[in-house]
């Protein structure tokens, strides 16, 4: 085989838009080994995106020589590894690179783990991090994860014996070279200068934050730019948990489940969505745009995040329906396992925060949406009830909306018919 059809037997691997909003991406893991064979449709990488980290498969079959190693970032369409035929070697045959101007060395990247077997090590993002910080070998470890990952408790139960045994807390050379110029690099002066800064407040631990935190933190700064307003609703749930109490009846010893009040809250805005279809879009600039399904995203609590997956079409989805998906993207989400798809997509979002005790809350704009709704714990409540006061177990429903869409009678009639539907459930079930 020539030099010239050697190269063009090299399959390059970019990588991949996962998302319509990634821009860039950070190899979590290499499934397979540099100058492993591997197979078309076999996993090779895990990547990290600002959404989700999220495997990617090899599309030929080959020998997988690897480009960008674990722990670094690269920018979509950069080439991140090639395949290559048995017997072609990778570096004669690929094409030569633009010269370009050589930048300073940069620090060698750490190995990647790997186990007496050979085999490298499967770890959260996070964990790589923390076991980074700490000079705790990955290698070492037993993963308490999907199988078998190393995830963030695993490298804290090692912690103690690392203190015990009186090793470092971090790696040596894990701070960041100084610039050419002299100039100490930012982290390394952060580094230096923190303990004498902070000594009042005991050891510092500064913990880096993943990319989908880094995302989350970003678009709760964007939120605060929007001009927003806050209504409140007291809900009376009487009429709701008696029908959530007859599904159970008639679901009992079957495999399905009952839909959780929450399910109810979610199937009520969607169903008011649907009327009021100003809340249902976003702010444009010069325009409003509204949009033609009902999606509503659901707050899911992550290890490591607050993750709003997407139930699609909730307005036509039965509270059966409904409940099926939230426990699904929920035990995903748990498992760092949502895709993009699933975490894109929603046009209004529902925070329930009642299992952890909270009466009531006010949940951030999640933008571009035009309002989100906020549900606290049901109590038992005097209510006005015929002309005498009774308790009654009721719940806070909280609308947080964007004054650039919607004015205060919108966000008054949305939250209104919320409540409404939710103090007559059957009309959910229809």
């Amino acid at each position: 085989m020539s030099a010239t059809e050697q190269a063009a037997a090299i399959v390059e691997v970019p990588l991949p838009r996962l998302s319509d909003s990634m821009e860039e991406g950070t190899i979590v893991t290499w499934l397979a080994a540099d100058g492993e064979a591997v197979t078309r449709g076999q996993e090779i990488v895990e990547v990290e995106t600002d959404k989700a980290t999220m495997p990617y498969e090899a599309e030929v079959d080959g020998i997988l020589h690897i480009a960008v190693q674990e722990g670094e970032t690269a920018a979509v369409g950069a080439i991140i590894a090639r395949i290559a035929p048995e017997g072609v070697a990778v570096e004669a045959a690929a094409p030569a690179p633009a010269p370009a101007p050589v930048p300073a060395a940069p620090a060698p990247a750490p190995a990647a783990p790997v186990r007496e077997n050979g085999r490298r090590v499967s770890a959260s993002p996070l964990a790589r991090r923390i076991a980074r910080e700490l000079g705790i070998d990955l290698a070492a470890l037993v993963g308490s994860g999907p199988n078998g990952r190393v995830v963030k408790r695993d490298v804290l139960a090692a912690q103690p014996a690392v203190l015990a045994s009186g090793a470092p807390l971090a790696p040596v050379g894990s701070a960041p070279a100084a610039p050419a110029n002299g100039t100490p690099a930012p982290a390394a002066a952060s580094a230096q200068a923190s303990p004498a800064a902070d000594a009042a407040k005991g050891a510092v631990e500064r913990i880096a934050l993943s990319r989908v935190q880094q995302t989350i933190a970003k678009r709760m700064a964007e939120a605060k730019q929007a001009p927003e307003f806050v209504l409140d609703a007291e809900v009376d749930m009487s009429a709701a948990i008696a029908l959530r109490e007859r599904f159970k009846q008639l679901l009992a010893g079957g495999e399905r489940k009952p839909p959780s009040l929450g399910d109810f809250a979610i199937k009520a805005a969607a169903l008011a969505l649907r009327e009021h279809p100003r809340a249902n879009g976003a702010f444009a600039g010069d325009a409003v745009e509204l949009y033609g399904r009902v999606n509503v995203g659901v707050a899911v609590a992550a290890p490591d995040a607050l993750l709003v997956p997407t139930v699609f079409d909730a307005d036509v989805r039965s509270l059966g329906q409904i409940a099926a998906d939230v426990r699904r993207l929920a035990a995903a989400g748990r498992a760092g396992r949502l895709t993009p798809q699933e975490m894109s997509g929603a046009t209004f979002t529902v925070s329930n925060l009642g299992m952890f005790g909270v009466d009531a809350f006010t949940a951030v704009l999640n933008p571009p949406q035009a309002a989100i709704l906020a549900v606290g714990a049901i109590r038992e409540r005097a209510v006005g009830r015929d002309g005498a006061l009774v308790l009654a177990p009721t719940m806070v429903a909280r609308l947080t909306c964007d004054h650039r869409i919607l004015n205060g009678a919108d966000g008054a009639a949305l939250l209104a018919r919320i409540r409404e539907l939710l103090e007559t459930p059957e009309l959910l079930a229809l």
